[in-house]
């Protein structure tokens, strides 16, 4: 789910959900042969510096495989498990800060696997090292062996295919707005639209260059790289000084471009091929609240709309169905998941009530009209309500005791 920009970090925000990383070069296996770390059910250890990093082994047994990753680098990264043909992406991790420990749990099932990187989360996966899985205990299905599992993943895919239907019907009613000149009604579709983007991004984040397509943000642009997507326009409704709104060419090649990429996603997820695993889910749950630290809460997000409250509650409520979707299969994992299942729930209703004081009519108030105290509240409530959901992958994975 490569976001493919880098991310702000706010002080103690997601301290225990920050991703794992390796660094841009030298991703390479601390012991080749395959040492106790991969095939003990131990912690991977992987070391990440700016100019080397090693992976603890090559070689894993099947089921939830733990890396425990230290960012001893300078800059923010991002760590990959590929499949074979180094496309698919079977699991990852981003917006991990330098001087940052953590542990990521992803379900591999037997195959050959790449570990792969991206220092500063910028353009394709790089260092690429051999990992392979063998048969082990832990051996499970993409889609869980339960019957239970199974009516997770179908559920979670089937809201996933619902949101990019919503999405793909209001991006063509906006771009159509947009290219034809009335900024009134493409401003006032703008935010509402976006939310169905919002709630399943790290699912889009999966097809590689989808989400830069469609949402990158002016601050993350390399030099000379095309700018499309969403805040490309964004930046023409809401311009500001200096800036000179694209003429009706421009907003055409822009419009057409965000309906096709669009258009591109839904095609994807409802494609023959397309599945989800249990561990996507839930780690897909956390990884929007990651999101709603590293770019909603500083505002960063929506430059020039300031609808970041709008994404804000649309992140929420993505990580909110994505749990509610695998909390059955939480709930059988014994004292630790009932016991996670119920800090959820008040932490997800907590974070929901706060945010229902800054409805304003049937969207959100604009993010500027928010106090300083105003956002250090909100910051708290999501840093509450992450930290329980970065564990929530490592319960569900684990066999009920």
């Amino acid at each position: 789910m490569p976001r493919l920009r880098p991310r702000s970090t706010i002080a103690g925000a997601l301290a225990g959900t920050a991703a794992l990383a390796f660094a841009l070069t030298g991703c390479v296996p601390n012991n080749p042969g395959g040492g106790s770390a991969g095939t003990t059910g131990a912690a991977i250890p992987v070391t990440l510096h700016d100019e080397k990093n090693t992976v603890g082994t090559a070689t894993a047994r099947s089921g939830p495989v733990t890396f425990q990753v230290t960012n001893k680098g300078t800059d923010v990264n991002e760590f990959e498990v590929l499949a074979s043909d180094k496309l698919r992406i079977a699991g990852e991790k981003d917006n991990i800060g330098p001087g940052t420990t953590v542990n990521y749990v992803v379900q591999l099932t037997e195959g050959r696997y790449f570990t792969a990187c991206k220092k500063g989360m910028v353009g394709s996966p790089t260092s690429l090292a051999a990992f392979s899985v063998t048969k082990g205990s832990g051996d499970a299905k993409a889609a869980g062996e339960t019957k239970q599992i199974q009516q997770a993943v179908t559920n979670y895919t089937g809201y996933v295919k619902d949101q990019a239907g919503q999405l793909l019907s209001a991006t063509q009613t906006f771009a159509a707005a947009y290219e034809a000149g009335d900024d009134t009604a493409a401003r006032a579709q703008y935010p509402a639209a976006r939310q169905h983007y919002e709630r399943i991004e790290p699912t889009a984040e999966q097809f590689g260059d989808i989400d830069p397509a469609l949402d990158l943000r002016e601050a993350d642009l390399e030099q000379g790289q095309s700018w499309t997507g969403w805040h490309r326009i964004e930046k023409d409704l809401w311009a500001p000084a200096g800036h000179v709104p694209s003429n009706a060419a421009d907003r055409k090649r822009l419009g057409d471009r965000l309906v096709s990429d669009t258009q591109r996603l839904y095609d994807l997820v409802y494609a023959k091929g397309f599945s989800l695993t249990l561990d996507q889910i839930s780690n897909g749950a956390s990884s929007l609240m990651e999101e709603v630290a590293g770019s909603k809460i500083t505002g960063e997000e929506e430059t020039f709309s300031h609808s970041d409250l709008w994404d804000f509650a649309a992140n929420v409520e993505g990580a909110q169905v994505a749990y509610e979707t695998v909390r059955d299969v939480l709930v059988e994992k014994g004292d630790a998941g009932k016991a996670m299942a119920k800090k959820l729930d008040a932490e997800f209703a907590a974070i929901g009530k706060l945010l229902s004081r800054y409805a304003s009519g049937e969207g959100y108030a604009s993010y500027t009209q928010l106090s300083t105290a105003q956002v250090k509240e909100l910051s708290d409530k999501v840093n509450a309500l992450s930290e329980p959901l970065s564990q929530l992958t490592s319960i569900l994975v684990k066999s009920r005791r």
